[in-house]
């Protein structure tokens, strides 16, 4: 039986190392799914619970040098912790490296005018101030270079531990060797600022770093913020404040005016209005009274009620939108796993870069001239690392995926965020899709033999589905005052429609296609009646007793009012929009024809909306299919991207990669708006990450770039595509 879990990994720096936890974990037997995300520092794991557990997966983390833990909700507060020591060790790294840049000034004739104290161009004080920048606040890139040299890999540390060693062992051997001949460090010609620069100014890029990653994540944050930590347990006639871990199903909740509801749940008595905008995106408060469910997270306006609760605070709706959208930005977008193949091989082709730049200048520009030889390579080592080619995707789905989740958009996983904007045909269920879902009946007729127990038949048997149109029926029963017997044998036929024995009668109500295979014989004026409803757009239900014609309901369900208007958003994209649904032709036509939609499919069972997505993808098209998540379940899994509609309760239709959180159909629209953009923003990164290493590595080949120039650059490349990233917070849609 499979299993996903999520862990906080700690102690990841650069794209490598997330690759390098995926690809142990990936060989661990049982091991399904692994993805990592440098930038959330979370790890999401699918296995087998019979072959392995989550404790040999934190062990074959640890073993390779990692940090890994389950998640506590500590994440933020280790967080500030972590920038807190970065910050100190940056500014204790500048502040040594201050007399270093001062003395620098001496190698340039325009600082000639400049005083620079005699002291600050000593060896051995160069030597005394670099070591603690080289040993104690540098020690943190040797033991992450240690740990990846004994897995057989290399990464961004190793490459800073190379050049800076570099620089700092061949400067010792001449403050050593030299020492008694020359006493500054211009004579000698010294790499110990080359050293000191680099690391500060690395310590400067995590810093930034890291601050902007923080906002990236911010769109979870605010989730989290929306649950709240305690509730007001009534028990044995008493009320008293809990944990809402301590909170069960079944227990009895009191809401006062203006408190968050802390758990999903019933109301039993009282009315109120309830701000539910963090779910379905509408702002007007929804009125709440004896039965109707109510969700985590949604703010209790102006009036006390007892509630009963349906669900753990591990197991609410808002726990599941939490979970799905840290999912999405956990997992990658298809585009990230070249990034993956690169940062993989990047390192070792970068030192032999920086040997090669060596060799040539060494022996070729510059013979026996090892200053200049040694200072090119260190440029090449310190511009070469692909620190923003490994954030140009993560960062671009957290940000994407949270604003997603701000307007109700759930994207279950980073890849979705991709495949949504190349999609070119759009195929739209129609009830609860395109029409509101919420049908009434608005005719019915009785065979004049049938007209005993008719309603207490039909209501009884509808009563065992939980489709929209059965609903619809069995509330009309319930409004004309008919009780509703038992009803036996109970059997669904998915499109069609249901048949179940009510006293003793086998009872079928389906649509006319149904009887199209298993016929009946229906009076003239039913057939009549029937075509009429039809043509204005309604649905009709046939109903036999025992194989005779009993009765006949029509049901209108009217369209919804953001359809035509998504309709037209969708066209204006350049997607083909199509309807697919059961329900019969000239229902299917009027309803489509108000939409604005052209291409329409009538009388298909989920299998053949299935078929159809099929031969549309046959024909080299990506298909994005828009249902309810029942009864479309089929046709979402096989569309290149399913978007399921939902309500606050609905939003676990495991059978849609997408979740509208409400059944606005506009949305779909906006989803793929928010897929092009984020798409085209990982472009840009990607463009940028490439083309600086592209361009930059041959410049500091060719004697153009400083060492500690090259470890700016590196430090604002990775700034730089976060920034980028973060562009998409303020996206328009």
């Amino acid at each position: 039986m499979e299993e996903t879990n999520d862990l906080e990994i700690r102690g990841m720096h650069c794209a490598a190392c997330a690759t390098r936890i995926e690809k142990a974990v990936s060989k661990i037997e049982g091991v399904t799914e692994a993805h990592v995300n440098l930038t959330t520092e979370k790890g999401y794991f699918t296995y087998d619970k019979e072959q392995t557990g989550m404790s040999d997966i934190i062990n074959r983390i640890n073993k390779i040098g990692f940090q890994a833990s389950k998640t506590t909700g500590q994440t933020d507060r280790a967080k500030h912790r972590e920038i807190r020591t970065l910050q100190w060790h940056f500014i204790v790294s500048a502040l040594l490296t201050l007399p270093l840049a001062w003395a620098m000034l001496a190698h340039f004739k325009w600082g000639a005018f400049l005083y620079i104290p005699e002291l600050f161009l000593h060896p051995l004080f160069q030597l005394a101030i670099t070591i603690p920048i080289q040993f104690i606040i540098g020690f943190a890139f040797y033991e992450r270079a240690w740990k990846a040299l004994k897995q057989g890999s290399a990464t961004m540390d190793s490459l800073v531990v190379l050049s800076t060693s570099t620089a700092f062992f061949y400067s010792h051997y001449l403050t050593f060797t030299s020492f008694p001949t020359a006493r500054d460090a211009h004579s000698l010609g010294l790499f110990y600022e080359t050293s000191a620069f680099i690391i500060t100014f690395i310590l400067l890029g995590k810093v930034l770093e890291a601050r902007t990653k923080m906002k990236t994540t911010e769109a979870v944050k605010k989730l989290y913020q929306l649950q709240t930590k305690t509730a007001t347990l009534y028990k044995n006639g008493e009320e008293s404040s809990v944990s809402v871990d301590h909170i069960l199903p079944g227990d009895i909740v009191v809401l006062r005016p203006g408190e968050k509801v802390p758990v999903d749940a019933q109301v039993l008595h009282g009315t109120s209005t309830v701000d539910e905008s963090l779910l379905t995106g509408e702002s007007i408060p929804v009125e709440k009274r004896e039965g109707n469910a109510i969700y985590a997270g949604t703010l209790n306006k102006n009036g006390l009620l007892n509630v009963k609760v349906t669900k753990k605070n591990t197991e609410t709706t808002l726990a599941h939108i939490i979970r799905i959208v840290e999912k999405a930005q956990v997992s990658k977008a298809p585009i990230q796993h070249i990034a993956d193949k690169i940062t993989e091989v990047f390192v070792p082709i970068v030192i032999t870069t920086a040997l090669v730049t060596f060799a040539i200048w060494y022996m070729m520009f510059q013979p026996g001239y090892i200053y200049g030889a040694l200072e090119k390579a260190i440029a090449v080592l310190i511009i070469a690392c692909p620190c923003a080619l490994g954030l140009a995707t993560p960062t671009s789905v957290m940000v994407g995926s949270g604003r997603a989740a701000q307007l109700g958009l759930l994207f279950k996983e980073g890849r979705f965020l991709e495949l949504l904007g190349r999609t070119n045909i759009a195929a739209l269920d129609k009830t609860g899709t395109i029409t509101k879902g919420q049908p009434r009946v608005t005719d019915i007729y009785v065979e004049p033999r049938s007209q005993d127990g008719f309603f207490e038949i039909i209501g009884a048997v509808e009563n065992t589905s939980d489709h929209p149109l059965a609903k619809a029926i069995v509330t009309e029963v319930k409004k004309r005052g008919y009780p509703l017997p038992r009803a036996t044998d109970a059997l669904s036929f998915p499109g069609y429609g249901v048949q179940a024995s009510v006293h003793g009668k086998k009872t079928v109500i389906a649509n006319p296609t149904y009887y199209k295979k298993h016929p009946v014989s229906l009076p003239k004026k039913a057939k009549k009646m029937g075509k009429e409803w039809e043509q204005q757009g309604k649905t009709v239900m046939i109903a036999s007793i025992n194989s005779r014609f009993a009765g006949m309901i029509a049901i209108a369900d009217e369209i919804n009012h953001s359809s035509k208007t998504a309709v037209s958003r969708l066209k204006q994209m350049g997607m083909k929009v199509m309807m697919l649904t059961g329900d019969n032709r000239s229902t299917a036509a009027a309803v489509a024809k108000k939409a604005g939609i052209k291409k329409h499919y009538a009388e298909m069972t989920p299998a053949e909306k299935a078929d159809i997505i099929h031969q549309m993808q046959q024909q080299g098209n990506r298909v994005v299919m828009v249902g309810d998540g029942i009864n479309d379940a089929p046709a979402l899994t096989a569309a290149n991207v399913g978007i399921a509609i939902g309500t606050g309760s609905d939003v676990a239709v495991e059978s849609g990669d997408i979740t509208i959180v409400n059944n606005d159909v506009n949305r779909v629209a906006d989803a793929i708006t928010i897929s092009k953009k984020t798409t085209r923003n990982i472009k840009q990164n990607f463009l940028w990450a490439f083309l600086y290493n592209v361009l930059m590595i041959p410049i500091a080949m060719l004697g153009f770039l400083a060492p500690w120039l090259a470890g700016a650059a590196m430090a604002a490349s990775s700034v730089s595509v976060v920034l980028n990233s973060l562009r998409l917070k303020r996206m328009k849609i």
